[in-house]
């Protein structure tokens, strides 16, 4: 059971809800460097993956566009 105690009106304290306490802020586009095909590269290579140049390309393109939201 939990304690419950009585307090007058004059006693509580009211406050407003504050959205932006619980939001993340939006990511800033300028921040964000497009994706060079040498990265895409090493992060096959770290993964163990096999790729051949057209899909380093592929995936390149792929991951600037979803970073520009053009997807």
């Amino acid at each position: 059971m939990k304690k419950v105690s009585v307090v007058r009106a004059e006693e509580a304290t009211v406050k407003p809800f504050d959205l932006k306490a619980f939001v993340m802020p939006p990511i800033q586009k300028e921040s964000l460097n497009p994706v060079t095909k040498k990265e895409v590269k090493e992060m096959a290579e770290a993964l163990g993956l096999s790729y051949d140049h057209a899909q380093i390309v592929f995936t390149r393109k792929v991951m600037n566009a979803y970073i520009k939201k053009e997807i």
